[in-house]
């Protein structure tokens, strides 16, 4: 390593030594980047904490020691621990928003983020969402995001999870949303009170099979935010038999299934599911109106 510390002294250096190294492995790239450039380019400049975009200026600045052996550490690590990248950054990026991270909650990377950053249009339609809940919550990415595109609503970020609770309440006081954004301590809906606008959950999803056949880097994340028994639905089948119940007329339960949504939709061929399709990536989001559930329920 000092060797190549010693070789290397720019941004550009780095970032072409890096990308060399990362293409000679056999990394999975999945928690934020899809390519060995990108990623690259991430690992590089936040170390510096530099910016992603609009870098140029600074890529034939030259590194004192401390950084150059940063960049090196984190490298290493990536590639000989297979640690996902914002792991080892502390920090993720979900709808153009920066977010506190670690082991304790799932990288985010859902595509509801395309969703919320178009105000939930056109299903919101001119309704107000005052009250919105992000269930299963993690780092409290969704919540918060929601947050700041739904400047009047209250949020709740609901989770079984304490240790995802201290990320999420970090990310509460990084974005300065406290008077707005709380967390709560529960298992699905049993300590949630009221009624909701909009509920929005990515939950646990992933079935035995593909939990055990995932690449390495999701061994670092917490089982407990991507197991859902053996055909991937436990948590699905109660968000659908208790939303009903916590939904304000004409409110939303969006909520993201992922490769489950195949199994989802034979478990209920009577559920009148909207699947939603995404300009960025992404599938297995399901949209119902508390009508829609109330129906199914004959509750209407």
């Amino acid at each position: 390593m000092t060797s190549v510390i010693d070789d290397l002294h720019t941004v550009r250096d780095y970032l072409r030594y890096v990308s060399s190294k990362f293409a000679a492995s056999p990394l999975y790239f999945g928690h934020g980047t899809d390519n060995v450039w990108d990623e690259a380019v991430q690992l590089v400049m936040r170390s510096l904490n530099l910016p992603l975009e609009n870098n140029a200026v600074f890529l034939d600045a030259r590194l004192v020691r401390e950084e150059r052996e940063l960049i090196i550490e984190r490298m290493n690590r990536r590639i000989n621990e297979r640690v996902p990248l914002a792991y080892l950054l502390g920090e993720a990026w979900f709808m153009g928003l920066p977010f506190h991270v670690d082991d304790r909650v799932l990288v985010p990377r859902s595509p509801l983020g395309e969703l919320i950053q178009n105000g939930l249009q056109p299903w919101l339609g001119s309704k107000a969402a005052y009250r919105i809940l992000d269930l299963c919550t993690g780092s409290g990415c969704i919540g918060i995001a929601a947050a700041t595109v739904f400047e009047d609503a209250e949020v709740e970020l609901a989770d079984i999870s304490e240790h995802a609770l201290e990320v999420a309440r970090s990310n509460i006081e990084y974005h300065e949303l406290g008077e707005r954004v709380r967390t709560v301590y529960s298992d699905l809906f049993d300590s949630l009170e009221g009624y909701y606008d909009v509920i929005l959950s990515n939950p646990p999803y992933v079935d035995a099979r593909d939990l055990a056949s995932m690449p390495e880097e999701y061994s670092h994340e917490p089982e407990l935010g991507l197991a859902a028994g053996d055909d991937g639905l436990d948590i699905a089948h109660r968000i659908l038999a208790e939303a009903a119940d916590h939904l304000n007329p004409g409110g939303l339960l969006i909520v993201e299934v992922g490769n489950s949504w195949v199994a989802l939709q034979e478990a209920y061929p009577d559920l009148p599911f909207t699947w939603l399709e995404f300009e960025n990536g992404g599938e297995g989001v399901f949209l119902l109106t508390a009508e829609d559930l109330l129906n199914w329920q004959g509750k209407a």
